[in-house]
């Protein structure tokens, strides 16, 4: 699969929706589950719920079927807050992903404009309504914009950083109750492919709903009252508790995705049911999503593979890993599902990555010697790992790019990774790490032993069994290591403060990028890059936290990044992409493993539509979010139930 340019905006494109045939001479059709509401007069008719021009999906392209109506997709998660999960999946955006192509097309916008880079014009379906009826137009990007992101009670930090440009904002404007655009003074070239990520850039809100929580609309008194019967501290703390799109956690928030929540998320049991106003149509004119209801379990992390084996899912591939495949294959004799395997696209699948920002100062010297990265590296043995854990079905290198990207370079998959032990041990000697304890363990420049922890999540087994195989190898060059799990948030708290010396995590999320997609995952650009987590923050606070890089190739990297953002040709972008890659191939920031894990996918023989193929990926792709699960479908409804 090659990836098409992501960011088409350069080229002034206009992108509109897709003018596909329906047989709509008859009407919509719309979920039999909802019959009763609407001739009770309690509902509008579908031709009434949907926008005037709905987005129709194109089956054909995508080899579809024409589904029916029913039946509940059974998942399992492992946590409450897993909930924001079927905003990922249920994956409506302003502008999404196409799978296979991964072009960017409108969705629940009708249609967006782009010119010289940095002005966009969002065009809204006429008639597009809430998940509660009420109508979605240009006053809820208008309330957002002036009312919550440049409301110092609501946002003290002021809108999102990628509504940045230099420190310009955004010019906005509402042309019309349908239309909005944005203008910087420079390109952007994140703007739209933040708006189609996984975890997007939401630039509305509802308004209606909003206002009421909001001191600029509320009677004083009222707002006041209401604010104490919710425990918050002011309306400003309540308004930003209630108005997560993204979270699933306020069951009276309108949305814009398939289904929506209708049980307190602290229950073991969580049912998401259709949202009768969905904008998506199939070619048949039937009103998606197919599925009525979406039903999410909570279980333990550890039980959910024997779960899923014994038959209790639908569809799950989340807390499900590569070495479960034997066992889930096996139930397939017992239980009525298949298990499929996807590829996945990440950069590396797992990744070591040491912290320049480590706090202790012998260790950061250490860490910050490319030689000490490059021995740590020539000392993994990806190609046991790859046998060991992954039967030989991974791709083995560095944590970069995938072969199916248009900027892949198979200098950069394979620069410091060839296993050698002897060109290992010769780079620490030449550091200077020569004397060695009675365990044959090498001592640091103040006598200390070089034994290493290798911190985790805690989440996988499949960690601390690499982490195993990596432990003998580097033993045999005079390190010493120990693995140390924690809870994810511990975890990164403890990088992100300079405890933690060595961490061990999945690699960059797009293995796939083009020019036109950001390298900022290359550059410390977040807190959140394991490897420098105190330049990152230096970076998104503008020098407020953190600290700045004070290495020359890391100072490079953010120059290229700025290179590549105020560029204005394919070849510019792609010469800044070129060099972000090499510098990180040589200077082995993370140490990557493995790539191009397969990941096992269960699907229950009566659900359709799922590919039997399929890449699974957070950003892009949203996971299955991509695929549409609004348009998988049971051949006999009852399938679906509990």
């Amino acid at each position: 699969m090659t990836k098409n340019a992501l960011f088409v905006a350069l080229a002034g494109l206009f992108a509109a929706s897709a003018l596909l045939p329906v047989d709509t001479a008859q009407g919509y059709t719309g979920p039999p589950s909802l019959e009763e509401q609407v001739q009770a007069g309690t509902l509008p008719a579908v031709d009434d719920r949907l926008p005037g021009n709905p987005r129709v999906v194109d089956f054909a392209k995508r080899g579809l079927e024409i589904g029916k109506h029913g039946g509940q997709i059974r998942m399992l998660m492992a946590r409450a807050k897993d909930t924001r999960q079927m905003t990922v999946y249920g994956y409506a955006r302003l502008i999404i992903y196409t799978p296979g192509s991964l072009e960017l097309t409108a969705d629940i916008l009708e249609s967006f404009q782009v010119e010289d880079g940095r002005r966009f014009t969002f065009r809204l379906r006429a008639g597009h309504k809430w998940s509660d009826g009420q109508p979605f137009t240009a006053e809820d990007f208008r309330y957002w914009w002036q009312d919550v992101a440049n409301n110092p009670d609501l946002s003290p930090v002021g809108p999102p950083s990628i509504m940045k440009v230099d420190g310009a904002l955004p010019e906005f404007e509402v042309l019309d109750p349908q239309t909005v655009r944005y203008t910087w003074p420079q390109p952007n070239p994140d703007f739209l492919v933040r708006l189609a990520g996984a975890s997007p850039l939401y630039i509305y809100r509802p308004a209606h709903y909003l206002k009421q929580f909001h001191a600029a609309y509320s009677d004083p008194e009222t707002l006041k009252a209401t604010v104490a019967k919710a425990r918050q501290r002011n309306w400003s703390a309540l308004h930003n508790k209630l108005d997560s799109l993204y979270r699933n956690d306020n069951l009276d928030l309108p949305v814009l995705q398939p289904w929506r929540i209708v049980t307190k998320i602290s229950s073991d049991r969580l049912t998401f049911v259709r949202n009768p106003f969905f904008h998506r149509v199939d070619p048949a004119g039937n009103q998606l999503p197919y599925a009525d209801e979406c039903i999410v379990r909570i279980a333990n992390n550890k039980l959910i593979p024997a779960k899923v084996g014994t038959g209790e899912v639908d569809l799950q591939a989340r807390y499900l890993r590569f070495d479960d495949y034997t066992f889930l294959k096996q139930g397939e004799d017992r239980q009525p599902y298949t298990t499929r395997l996807w590829r996945t696209a990440r950069g590396a699948h797992l990744a070591l990555f040491p912290n320049l920002n480590v706090s202790d100062p012998v260790l950061r010297a250490l860490v910050r010697d490319v030689r000490f990265r490059r021995a740590l590296s020539l000392a993994v043995n990806r190609h046991e790992i790859n046998q060991v854990i992954y039967y030989g079905l991974g791709l083995e290198g560095n944590n970069t790019l995938l072969p199916e990207s248009p900027l892949h370079d198979p200098k950069h998959q394979a620069a410091w990774t060839i296993f050698n032990l002897k060109a290992a041990s010769r780079l620490l000697d030449e550091i200077g790490l020569t004397e060695r304890d009675s365990r044959g363990v090498r001592l640091m420049s103040d006598g200390r032993p070089l034994d290493l922890i290798v911190e985790t999540a805690g989440e996988s087994t499949e960690q601390t069994d690499i982490l195993e195989l990596i432990h003998d190898s580097w033993l045999e060059i005079g390190i010493k290591t120990y693995s140390k799990p924690s809870q994810r948030n511990v975890f990164r708290n403890r990088v992100f403060s300079g405890q933690t010396v060595l961490s061990i995590w999945s690699g960059v999320n797009n293995g796939l990028a083009s020019a036109n997609s950001s390298p900022a995952e290359f550059v410390p650009t977040t807190q959140q890059a394991l490897q420098w987590p105190k330049w990152g923050q230096h970076f998104e606070t503008g020098g407020k936290a953190g600290q700045p890089p004070d290495l020359e190739p890391a100072r490079e990297l953010l120059k290229l990044y700025y290179d590549w953002r105020g560029a204005r040709s394919d070849y510019e972008r792609r010469a800044s992409w070129k060099r972000i890659l090499e510098i990180n191939a040589d200077q082995v920031y993370s140490i990557g493993l493995i790539s191009g894990v397969l990941q096992p996918v269960v699907v229950s023989n009566a659900l359709r539509n799922v590919p039997e193929k399929g890449v699974y990926n957070w950003d892009p792709g949203a996971h299955f979010g991509i695929y549409g699960p609004d348009t998988f479908w049971f051949d006999q409804a009852t399938s679906g139930k509990p």
